[in-house]
């Protein structure tokens, strides 16, 4: 068995964070195995752990590139053996599925994502090519049910298999806790101060918008706001949500971050850990991030939200874009007697490290490949 794993990058996000987690428990288990990309800084974590990395054109659109990008990869496969091709994106799963064609080895897709079906004409044949491989990873119960309403999958060529948290990098401890005060400092929060803190990058559908406009309909009216994230170059939504901010009343906090390298830290000043999409997020991370760090979360009720978070036990969720509804429950939260806070946050704890760590997602993915390494029937389909 040597796996080969494709993605049109290694910036940082969540396709990428899974696809070094696989590759390093592979390198563990003794499996070889590489990923191609166009490149990116997670390249060096790989390198650290001594994963080897082609640099192709994967990210590339372009029709021609990606049917030159058929050559580029059956070649890679031939030269390097590679037994199965494990493809994590679109664009360049018409180049591998072509591949694997022309190859004989085997192609397995993993769906982030609920990808846009509008206009149905283009966009579900092109997204159709995520189905086409040996077998197809969804990343929750929510994805998986799309897979099949929308494309016609039958059920028996889906796994599913949550994302993880690294329960071993998201948990409490005495040395995250000092870190969080000396950054909750930092920010310029007060130490007493209760936070709530949505992590997501800074776009419209991540509900920012939503969480600014609970925060003016509150009971409590002293605590700090965190958005965690890039806008991207969204600079015109930026100064909205600046505009909204400055409405507040002056005891409100509101920070904006455009990154952090020590996101353990983040979740652990918080009081709160919001997930407001106005869209259903495919899985989430940051909940069972958060839930592992034993921050009480609130998520909005559709989507993988509704996996990670059982209502009253380990978090809280609300109805999407109800505003009013999450002031409410953010209200709920900061007023919970300690004793049934902490009661959720040892809940959310138990619940990640038993349903949604990363070592339950990479042993489930290494199951899938040795499954697949030891079935004949592996070519490619046209289902």
């Amino acid at each position: 068995m040597k796996i080969l794993q494709i993605l049109p990058s290694l910036e940082m996000g969540g396709v990428e964070r899974g696809t070094v987690e696989v590759a390093r428990a592979l390198k563990s288990a003794g499996i070889e195995n590489a990923v191609a990309s166009s490149g990116g800084p997670m390249v060096a974590e790989l390198e650290a752990i001594g994963v080897p990395h082609f640099q192709l054109p994967v990210q590339s659109k372009n029709p021609f590139t990606v049917w030159r990008n058929i050559g580029r990869i059956a070649e890679l496969a031939r030269r390097e053996k590679f037994t199965l091709l494990h493809v994590r994106s679109r664009a360049p799963a018409w180049s591998v599925y072509y591949a694997s064609r022309r190859t004989g080895i085997p192609m397995l897709a993993t769906y982030h994502g609920v990808y846009g079906t509008s206009p149905a004409w283009l966009k579900i044949p092109y997204n159709r090519i995520m189905t086409k491989g040996i077998k197809v990873i969804a990343v929750s119960d929510h994805v998986k049910r799309h897979i099949i309403e929308t494309y016609g999958v039958p059920e028996s060529k889906i796994v599913r298999i949550h994302r993880g948290a690294d329960i071993n990098l998201f948990r409490p401890s005495a040395e995250t806790s000092a870190r969080a005060a000396a950054l909750k400092a930092q920010l310029g929060f007060a130490a007493s101060l209760p936070v709530v803190t949505l992590p997501g990058r800074l776009t419209r559908w991540k509900g920012q918008t939503v969480l600014l406009q609970a925060l003016q309909q509150m009971r409590n009216q002293t605590l700090g706001v965190l958005f965690v994230g890039s806008d991207q170059g969204r600079s015109e939504y930026t100064a909205e949500l600046k505009a909204l901010a400055a409405k507040l009343p002056p005891s409100v906090q509101v920070v904006f971050l455009s990154r952090s390298d020590d996101m353990p830290a983040v979740y652990a000043l918080s009081a709160v850990v919001a997930n407001c999409s106005t869209d259903p997020e495919a899985f989430g991370r940051t909940i069972p991030e958060a839930q592992a760090m034993g921050v009480i979360t609130v998520g909005t009720s559709h989507g993988g939200a509704c996996e990670t978070i059982r209502h009253g036990i380990t978090g809280f969720l609300t109805p999407p874009g109800d505003a009013a509804a999450l002031a409410h429950a953010l209200d709920d939260i900061l007023e919970l007697p300690e004793t049934a806070a902490a009661a959720i946050r040892d809940a959310s704890i138990a619940s990640v490290r038993e349903n949604f760590s990363t070592e339950k997602m990479c042993a489930a993915t290494l199951a899938v490949y040795r499954d697949l390494s030891g079935n004949s029937a592996t070519r490619p389909t046209d289902e």
